[in-house]
């Protein structure tokens, strides 16, 4: 390798170090080498193998060291295995990325307490890095600090990561406060098909921000004399949509009212978040905010977001189609009694604890104990519902749980454009799934499970149904590409590794 590639290399991993909030001597441990051979590397002054950049990729959990050299990351599952014991749910995945948003709004320091270490919070603090915002993990890495500059500088915007997720778009809210004109790249994420940012803009617009979409960037320009004068009423009761809502009226100078406003669970921890910088929020859990605006928050704060219900039910199904009994700890039952209630009509066997609150304070928590069960097809399809229906990236678990269920259900997935097609993976492990259009898919059941080698679907829940399908089927799967994996879920492999799967992490190199 030639010099200067050393030294640009060397910055990569100083920089994924410290984003990591490790010290040189943390990462020498962690690959069995000297502090002093670390501080060589992050020079450039040691030449270094493709197999240490991607033994220190692993140890970083960081895609910017390894991509390119050790190529993506991959999954072997020894399945059959029967799950037991107890596993924690972690923080939302939804949440924190609001919370990094909204964090834009506040001139002093904001700490975020147990914030998801996932690539899309990854993707969201290299976005705020570039355009100056101070972050660092702090408390053993745990809780991430966030201390925003004066003035942001939104032309050095890190255009590569901020593609890399949808939660980009959650900018626009903050910003058109704090500037009267700035650029926004497109915003990426998982590929379910077109959504339109229509609904964003028809709320946005509310507040003078006009949006022109060429070569690849969001244009916007303020208006600063266009103000709500009546209820803004959004054409879908999205969750994004209503955080970008919020988002702008927190620092309206004065009273904003939000009709079909989505009450799901990010939204409920992001107003949360809002009335610890100040903001009132009237309404809270329905589908009409009042948001009391006001023109400069300049706070140190500290919030803990609630647990993640998605991630609950990625266990539970875990459990279910394992056929395993396990309690799955710190369940924000709210979010799930849709879930658990057309389950128990399955013929689900499980009890829950006495409710006690998350960290903050508000969300109601449960612990739930899963068992074998017999479980028969429900008589009706299963489908989304804005809360407090069944939650939207909930109904993809239910194909593999109805793969092991007797009889026929119908899933009905009409948000998005493809994702009830990526289900039809299930068929490469033995399931019986027909696609009946774009959105509908029959699962027949029980199934039984083959092993196989497949590309991870490129939609994040699909994927994690593919993975518990793996961990069901004898023999040993193999699962390529997990990145979209790792945009939503933390240490998932060795997490479920911990409660008696058997995963190994494994990269082409």
């Amino acid at each position: 390798m030639a010099d200067d590639y050393l030294v640009r290399i060397g910055k990569l991993i100083r920089d994924a170090r410290q984003h990591r909030g490790w010290t040189q001597t943390q990462l020498a441990e962690a690959l069995g080498t000297s502090q002093s051979a670390v501080n060589r590397i992050e020079r450039g002054n040691q030449n270094i193998s493709l197999e240490m950049i991607a033994r220190i990729g692993e140890a970083l959990d960081s895609e910017i060291v390894s991509l390119g050299y050790a190529g993506p990351m991959h999954l072997r599952v020894v399945g059959g295995r029967r799950l037991s014991g107890a596993i924690d749910v972690k923080t939302s995945k939804n949440a924190c990325v609001a919370l990094l948003c909204a964090s834009l709004l506040n001139k002093g320091r904001t700490v975020l307490r147990r914030v998801a270490r996932i690539e899309e919070v990854y993707r969201l603090l290299e976005v705020l890095n570039s355009i100056g915002v101070r972050t660092r993990w702090i408390n053993d890495g745990v809780d991430l600090e966030i201390v925003p500059p004066a003035e942001l500088d939104l032309p050095a915007i890190d255009a590569e990561a901020a593609r890399r997720t949808r939660s980009i778009i959650m900018f626009l809210g903050p910003l058109l406060h704090r500037l009267d004109r700035f650029m926004l790249p497109y915003a990426g994420g998982c590929d379910l098909g077109t959504r339109t940012i229509e609904p964003h803009m028809i709320a946005l617009r509310r507040f003078g921000l006009d949006i022109a979409a060429t070569e690849g960037q969001y244009h916007a320009v303020v208006d600063r004399s266009v103000a709500p004068d009546r209820p803004i009423v959004l054409t879908e009761r999205g969750d994004t949509v209503t955080e970008n809502a919020l988002l702008a009226a927190a620092r309206h100078d004065g009273t904003t009212v939000i009709r079909n406003a989505s009450s799901n669970y990010m939204v409920q921890d992001l107003c949360f978040f809002l009335e610890a910088l100040g903001v009132k929020v009237d309404g809270i859990g329905t589908t009409t905010l009042t948001v009391h605006g006001v023109p400069t928050i300049d706070v140190d704060v500290d919030y803990s977001p609630s647990e993640d219900p998605v991630e609950a039910m990625s266990l539970v199904a875990a459990a279910v189609v394992t056929e395993s009994k396990l309690t799955v700890r710190r369940v924000p039952i709210e979010f799930l009694e849709i879930e658990l209630a057309v389950l128990e009509e399955m013929g689900l066997d499980h009890d829950r604890s006495p409710e006690y609150f998350a960290d903050n304070g508000r969300t109601r928590l449960v612990d739930l104990t899963v068992r074998p069960s017999k479980l028969e097809a429900p008589i009706d399809k299963i489908h989304p519902m804005p809360f407090p229906g069944l939650n939207i990236d909930n109904v993809p678990f239910f194909a593999a749980i109805a793969a092991v269920a007797q009889g026929k259900t119908l899933i009905h997935d009409w948000v998005y454009d493809n994702r009830a097609i990526y289900l039809t993976d299930l068929n490469r492990l033995g399931g019986r799934l027909q696609l009946l259009d774009p959105h509908r898919v029959l699962v027949e059941g029980p199934t039984r499970w083959r092993a196989a080698e497949m590309m991870c679907p490129p939609a994040l829940r699909p994927a994690v149904v593919v993975l518990l399908a793996m961990m069901a089927a004898e023999g040993t799967s193999v699962l390529r590409n997990v990145y979209v994996i790792n945009r939503g879920y933390e240490d998932l492999a060795e997490r479920l590794n911990s409660i008696g799967a058997q995963i190994e992490i494994f990269r082409d190199i």
